[in-house]
């Protein structure tokens, strides 16, 4: 690729650094590990955006044992030269300035993920200090910027100690970033190597081609992630457990003046859609318009292809696309310029012409693909089975308005059940779905029935990915929890009726009470995803034991913190272990799991959607093996059970 000329001049900024510090949620959403994260992710993106438009091929990151973080790449190095206007070398205003960048000009970044230009700034006012390399023209310079407090109390973020120097000579392009995120807006925090190493195999199946390597200098681990099939090997990955019913992906690419769409897809015997969609590396959980134009192009194509092959007769309607996309795993990876995210979290895609643009190159890549007799095979399998989902839906269909028409509680089997709130103010419910009779005899007691809301499960519920859907509505706990949230589920899921801002999951820390805890988040995933990523479901964690004497008592929720109770009691102290939520009072579970004021709550959010289909895959799914072997190296049923910390961020 012949180099375009890239200088300073066309870094345009549009305003200066301000607030970063004192309102940092409003550039990353938050401070907890996800912000913590967040910042790492803005300086990669700025590398995925060079190789993704055509500079460099590598990307390595490193967690520093001090805390730090590296990001070093080979791209073209940032622009070193002076700006016309503001009169600093282009490292230092691209580091102080926010929306400063060269990705609001096309000319040099045809496509990117850091759209606001504030990623490389934000990251240097988060962090305690930050250092940049950069190799370009034959030559190496190196800046450094600090954050401090003066005298009076004021705060002074991403300062440059000297302007950029010039410090030797070099013989390959790039930059390198180290920063270290500061204390004083995050806490004690470290970066997590599972995250990091997600986020990057991520990245190496949306680039293909890309080599991107991580490593923890304090275990001295190394990971690489390379992949040339790209998202075609990202299908690959996520059908490994499943059973696929043709050998390879599908796959096409293809262009018009404002966009690049890729998309593979595969169908497996299971019962749900999987579509996981990407707009410049960004994962877009809710979708969008991309996930329109596509979804429509590929009913219309297959029905079209249906008729023209006599699979559909005249007299038969059109299947529909929920039909065809039933088992699906399909990857939609779209870059293109003047994105619109709806919502400050860039999780789903507004911009209408991408729609149209993308309906309309897919509907000519698939009609090739399907016109191409080596694909006969596929498109039979394809039709045959959305033939066969058809009659599943309408019989679903039987069983919804059956479920729909009894979803009052007084209509429905709820009475006896659901012990149901007072207050009507959906925005302040809590509904406690709890393992058992006994605990939810318990938890009626000692609720707050102003309210809370408690809905006992008197068996398991059906794990939903093994089953079709009109399996899972005529499964009763299914059909009790569908009554009693009031939304519908699976295609007329509406979270506009939801009746109880959170729900909480409550069962006992052990295998029984994980099994619980994965079908119920199993079957939210597969049929009522909104509940998740809008953020209305969480955990409850009661306590393991009760340490205790005349003028102590402790409640201590994992076995690491038994020790400790031990130690504060003293002498004469004696242990009540809780070996489940029936062995408490009403008067305990209120004050250990149900009191907003005193309880702990783990919300469950949904951050990386295919490594979420992965886990439930391997948790839920049919490989018994690799079940065996997920479980027995990670399990441990003191609290921090490996169900627990996988599906907070499933």
């Amino acid at each position: 690729m012949k180099e375009k000329t890239y200088g300073s001049k066309d870094i345009v900024v549009l305003e200066g650094l301000e607030a970063v510090r004192l309102r940092p949620g409003m550039y990353i959403g938050t401070t907890s590990s996800r912000g913590y994260h967040h910042i790492l992710w803005e300086i990669v993106d700025n590398s995925i955006d060079e190789i993704s438009n055509g500079y460099g091929d590598t990307i390595k990151i490193t967690l520093n044992k001090d805390g730090s973080a590296t990001v070093e790449d080979n791209g073209r190095g940032i622009p070193v030269d002076m700006h016309p206007t503001l009169k600093k070398s282009g490292v230092e205003v691209v580091y102080t300035t926010l929306h400063a960048g060269g990705k609001f000009d096309t000319n040099n970044y045809k496509f990117s993920g850091g759209l606001h230009g504030v990623g490389a700034s934000v990251t240097n006012a988060l962090s305690k200090w930050c250092n940049v390399t950069v190799c370009r023209g034959k030559k190496k310079y190196y800046i450094e910027f600090h954050s401090y407090q003066d005298e009076s109390g004021k705060w002074h973020s991403g300062v440059p100690v000297a302007p950029l120097k010039e410090i030797g000579p070099a013989t390959t392009t790039g930059t390198s970033v180290t920063f270290l995120p500061d204390p004083a807006v995050f806490g004690e925090q470290s970066f997590s190597y599972d995250v990091v190493t997600r986020r990057a195999r991520e990245l190496a199946f949306l680039n293909k081609g890309l080599r991107i390597i991580v490593r923890d200098e304090l275990t001295d681990e190394t990971t690489e992630y390379h992949y040339e099939g790209g998202i075609s090997d990202f299908a690959k990955y996520l059908v490994e457990g499943k059973n696929p019913l043709y050998k390879e992906p599908v796959y096409f690419k293809a262009e018009s003046k404002i966009l690049s769409v890729e998309v593979s897809f595969i169908h497996t015997d299971s019962y749900t859609e999987s579509t996981f969609s990407f707009v410049n590396n960004i994962p877009t959980t809710e979708g969008g318009m991309h996930e329109t134009g596509f979804k429509s192009a590929f009913t219309k194509v297959f029905n079209d292809y249906a008729r023209q092959n006599n699979m559909l007769k005249d007299k038969e309607v059109n299947l529909m696309g929920e039909d065809f996309r039933e088992g699906i795993i399909a990857i939609i990876n779209l870059k293109m310029n003047n994105v619109q995210f709806e919502g400050q979290t860039k999780t789903k895609l507004g911009n209408i012409e991408a729609k149209t643009e993308v309906e309309n190159l897919s509907t000519i890549e698939l009609s090739k693909i399907l016109a191409d007799k080596k694909n006969t095979t596929i498109a039979e399998i394809v039709i045959n089975k959305a033939k066969q989902a058809a009659k599943v839906r309408l019989a679903a269909k039987k069983a919804k308005e059956l479920t729909r028409a009894k979803s009052n509680a007084e209509n429905f089997n709820l009475v006896g059940k659901l012990a149901a709130s007072t207050s009507r103010n959906s925005e302040k419910n809590e509904l406690f779905i709890v393992e058992g009779d006994s605990a939810g005899g318990s938890a009626k007691q000692g609720r707050n029935r102003m309210f809370q809301a408690v809905l006992p499960l008197r068996g398991k519920p059906l794990n939903a990915e093994k089953k079709r859907v009109d399996q899972v509505l005529a499964n009763e706990e299914i059909r009790t929890i569908i009554s009693a949230l009031d939304t519908g589920f699976g295609e007329d899921f509406d979270l506009s009726s939801l009746k109880y801002n959170k729900v909480i999951i409550l069962s006992d820390a052990d295998q029984d009470g994980a099994h619980i805890r994965a079908i119920l988040l199993t079957f939210f995933f597969r049929y009522m995803r909104e509940l998740i990523t809008d953020g209305h479901v969480y955990i409850g964690l009661p306590p393991l034991y009760k340490v205790y004497k005349k003028d102590y008592e402790k409640y201590v929720y994992s076995d690491y913190e038994l020790a400790d109770a031990v130690k504060a009691a003293g002498k004469g102290y004696m242990i009540q272990r809780y070996k489940g939520l029936g062995e408490m009072n009403p008067e305990q579970l209120w004050e250990t799991t149900m009191d907003p004021d005193k309880r702990t709550l783990i919300q469950v959010t949904l951050e990386d959607a295919a490594e979420a289909e992965k886990l439930i895959t391997i948790l839920m799914g049919d490989a018994i093996e690799d079940r065996k072997a997920y479980i027995n190296e990670h399990a441990n049923f003191d609290r921090e059970d490996t169900f627990m910390k996988e599906y907070k961020n499933i």
